[in-house]
């Protein structure tokens, strides 16, 4: 049968506008596990864990303040290194039912191009609607519309050699962790587990 008959909109876009460079990662079934209850005082740090995340900031704060002062060319030339050491950025991508999206990037290229990507890939009803991509811990949002993003590249933003981004819609019912991760048919059938 071909697939001509089927209607465009179950077809997905047309094969010369899907992306076919990325791959797609099942939620592995001990993800949807939740951990056995754990007692109260499991969270609460002892003398010996504070005196060594004491210990270990002031050593980091010292060897900061200590090190020389870098010449703009100095700076420069690090940060050239940086760029020909990482010329890609893989990224993926997690919806909040664990779903993964993963695909590599230039790492000159700017966030807008990863956004773009994760747009393309959703169901055509939820393609308008909006989301935010962002790191955690500590929580630092990837807007498109924040001006201290907008102009940096993948590898400004820190995000070479690869970085995982948590996905959030404004539309709080795709955000549950039992909602399936609402990607194009032609997504989700190349999805395989992660090992």
């Amino acid at each position: 049968m071909s697939n001509s008959l089927v209607p465009p909109t179950q077809q997905g876009p047309s094969s010369s506008t899907q992306p076919s460079d990325f791959k797609v990662y099942k939620p592995s079934v001990s993800a949807t596990v939740l951990p056995a209850n754990l007692p109260e005082g499991y969270f609460t740090p002892t003398a010996a864990d504070l005196k060594a995340a004491q210990a270990t900031l002031s050593a980091r704060t010292k060897a900061l303040n200590n090190a020389p002062l870098q010449l703009r060319a100095a700076r420069e030339a690090e940060v050239k290194a940086k760029r020909d050491r990482w010329p890609e950025t893989t990224i993926r991508i997690r919806f909040a039912d664990q779903t993964q999206l993963e695909k590599v990037f230039p790492s000159t290229n700017k966030i807008r191009s990863v956004y773009a990507f994760v747009r393309g890939c959703l169901l055509d009803d939820v393609k308008p609607i909006k989301f935010i991509l962002y790191q955690s811990p500590p929580k630092r949002d990837l807007k498109v519309s924040d001006p201290d993003v907008r102009g940096l590249t993948l590898a400004e933003l820190q995000l070479a050699p690869s970085s995982i981004l948590l996905l959030r819609f404004e539309d709080e019912e795709l955000n549950h962790n039992n909602t399936p991760a609402p990607l194009a048919s032609y997504v989700l059938s190349r999805a395989i587990d992660l090992l």
